[in-house]
């Protein structure tokens, strides 16, 4: 076993592996960029070595750097972790020219997968099934327009280099073929610098089923079975599980086969994923399934998989990487129980999940593990006050539950989500909820469009209740100190003899301002009046931070956190959050509304499609945002004239940033 390893990369992979490196008594060596100097893997590494500055292009992204970083610190071995440098054959062929290890498959097994073309080409030659399309060299537009033309709509588009939902578009019809393709070509460049795209027939009604393999250097495969990610956005994993619903044996045994296969005929060393299309239109059945793309790495749901089969997959990746063979066979393998991941990211679900920023005020997690197996397993590679900047992927922590079975799995993961608490920036926790109580899902009825067919009814937020206006009130005031002893008159500043004690309080949410009054009729006991309410709350200490507040006969529990000009409500798995307006500043100005298109999340502009005095009609796509490598088409907001065009390409902005105005309407 190695005495020491570096971790090419940075965030919550980062902490699994040296969590695992920890247990084995191996020392860890991070690096980081400028932005990532406090951060938690930083923290947690034995040594830390300074890469570049944010940008990973210019830090991460820096194979040299990281391998001086290795030979400086008498590091014996990289662990790439997913994304960055993961899966370039080229920076494996550095390490291994500089005498070193790469925790991981070797270069050729890498090049072979990581064009899909090429890949689709090999597993052909395999006896691997693939998805009907042309995988050519050919790039020229009208000729990959003509094969889709061919091949019959709907079609994927797909960047050859691509991952992880980037690069991928799909088209209905040929009249949204060409802005498909460049959208593809330029996510491709911008994630994996090589635009070229491979064109496939979309299944309609799809399953995205994934196997693990393991290969180790003495010529042994196994597969440990397999894991159903079809719950995704924008080709996006959000909830993964395993095993996958419905599985027969008999199409369990011919995917692992088909994949285990795959990795053989490319020599396949350490973890990796096959990836599977499949029909799911019906039952599931052995001509169903076809290769999508293989995975030469780690993934990062591969959790729910450790919890079902009692591995630790980074373990693994190590002793295979130090000369060891596998630890299992294929006949000591089976299933125990059920397990579901959900990933929690920083992210506007009401803007379209555009990823957010901000610093986190707050961050509360259920009890349980973390990096390693347990009922409730939460991974996250940030802490309380820890940032989450523009310069990274937005995740804040993946929850795993693992049950006996599927149903309590399930419930376990729906009460860990509740239990979630963040402060400091939007997140995806009330949508993820929604989303593990869904009337399908919860059947086990689930493939890739389910989201999409649904997410109005997933996203819908109900009215905020006057209750919690009234604790939000409560506690901007800085009265909740009642509930935990101290008398709330104490704490009053206009204090009246004979008359009941009054305050009053602003309160902002989203673009609305609420005036509220406060009147403490005793300890613990407060009257809130606003806009057609009036509620009495009595507050009171719960268990922990938790309060017990009774409003008229209804009793719940909440948590209160204020921070700054800043409010948030944790109650029955929402989050509530409002800011507290100066009360001399007043209402500020209206926005500029209709009128302009305002940078809705920070991000680099790709792509300006108008310019002054041209007209443009309502939907019209103006502008290209990209961010954490996806791209966001910005459109018109109305029929109109455009002003001012106050971006250009390659401009990097940040959130609100005016970028186009239209001349003002008549009247």
């Amino acid at each position: 076993m190695f005495k020491k390893i570096l971790i090419a990369n940075r965030g919550e992979i980062a902490c699994r592996v040296m969590a695992t490196a920890r247990k084995l008594g191996v020392k860890t060596v991070a690096v980081y960029s400028d932005a990532d100097a406090d951060s938690k893997h930083v923290a947690m590494a034995d040594e830390a070595m300074h890469i570049g500055p944010p940008a990973v292009a210019e830090s991460y992204l820096q194979a040299e750097r990281i391998i001086d970083a290795c030979k400086k610190t008498g590091a014996e071995a990289i662990h790439p972790g997913y994304g960055f440098l993961s899966e370039n054959p080229e920076f494996v062929g550095l390490i291994e020219a500089a005498g070193l290890v790469f925790i991981g498959p070797p270069a050729s097994a890498i090049k072979a997968m990581g064009l899909k073309d090429a890949a689709k080409a090999l597993m052909v030659e395999a006896g691997v099934p693939v998805v009907p399309g042309y995988h050519g060299e050919n790039q020229d537009p009208d000729f990959l327009a003509a094969e889709a033309d061919k091949i019959g709509y709907p079609v994927l588009i797909k960047a050859r280099a691509g991952g992880g939902g980037k690069g991928m578009r799909l088209v209905e019809d040929p009249t949204g073929f060409k802005a498909g393709l460049e959208g593809a070509q330029r996510e491709g460049q911008a994630s994996f610098g090589d635009p070229a795209c491979l064109i496939e027939k979309y299944i309609t009604q799809p399953r995205h089923i994934e196997i693990q393999v393991f290969g180790d250097g003495h010529g042994n495969a196994i597969h440990l079975f397999e894991r159903d990610c079809s719950l995704q956005r924008r080709h996006q994993k959000v909830i993964e599980e395993a095993p996958a619903p419905d599985m027969p044996d008999t199409v369990r045994a011919a995917m692992g086969k088909a994949a285990v296969d795959a990795a053989k005929a490319i020599g396949y060393q350490g973890a990796g994923t096959v990836e599977f299309i499949v029909d799911g239109s019906g039952p599931l059945r052995e001509d169903g399934f076809w290769f999508m793309e293989m995975n030469t790495r780690l993934q990062v749901e591969h959790p729910v998989s450790e919890a079902i089969t009692g591995l630790d997959f980074v373990e693994m990746q190590l002793r295979v990487a130090s000369g060891e063979p596998l630890p299992v066979v294929q006949e000591d393998l089976e299933i125990d129980g059920w397990s579901f991941e959900a990933r929690v990211y920083a992210e506007d679900v009401p803007k379209g999940f555009l990823p957010a920023t901000g610093t986190l005020d707050h961050l509360s997690f259920p009890k349980g593990t973390a990096f390693e197996a347990g009922p409730v397993r939460i991974d996250s590679g940030v802490r309380p006050g820890d940032e989450i900047s523009p310069w990274y992927d937005p995740m804040i922590a993946k929850v795993i539950v693992h049950g006996p079975t599927r149903e309590a799995a399930l419930n376990m993961l729906t009460a860990a989500l509740a239990e979630c608490q963040v402060a400091g920036s939007v997140t995806n926790l009330e949508f993820l909820g929604a989303l593990s109580q869904h009337e399908g899902f919860a059947k086990g009825d689930v493939d890739t469009g389910l989201i999409a067919r649904d997410l109005k009814a997933l996203t819908t937020q109900s009215a905020t209740p006057p209750e919690v206006l009234a604790l939000a009130a409560i506690g901007g005031l800085g009265l909740l100190s009642a509930a935990q002893g101290s008398d709330a008159w104490d704490r009053l500043s206009g204090w009246r003899h004979w008359t009941e004690a009054k305050q009053y309080v602003a309160l902002e949410t989203g673009d609305s301002r609420l005036e509220l009054r406060v009147t403490s009729l005793g300890k613990g006991r407060h009257q809130v009046q606003g806009d057609g309410f009036e509620v009495t709350l009595d507050v009171s200490a719960g268990c922990g931070s938790t309060l017990t507040v009774n409003a008229g006969g209804h009793r719940f529990r909440a948590d209160v956190v204020v921070h700054d000009a800043t409010v948030s409500i944790f109650m029955e798995g929402r989050t509530y959050g409002f800011n507290l307006p100066d009360s001399l500043a007043g209402a500020e100005s209206d926005q500029a509304g209709g009128d302009a298109i305002i940078a809705p999340m920070p991000g680099l502009v790709k792509v300006v499609s108008t310019q002054v005095g041209a007209q443009v009609s309502k939907g019209d796509a103006l502008l290209v945002l990209e961010a954490m490598k996806m791209e966001h088409t910005l459109t018109a907001p109305r029929d109109g004239v455009v002003a001012e065009v106050l971006a250009a390409v390659d401009d990097q902005v940040t959130d609100g940033t005016l970028l186009l105005a239209l001349e003002p309407e008549d009247g």
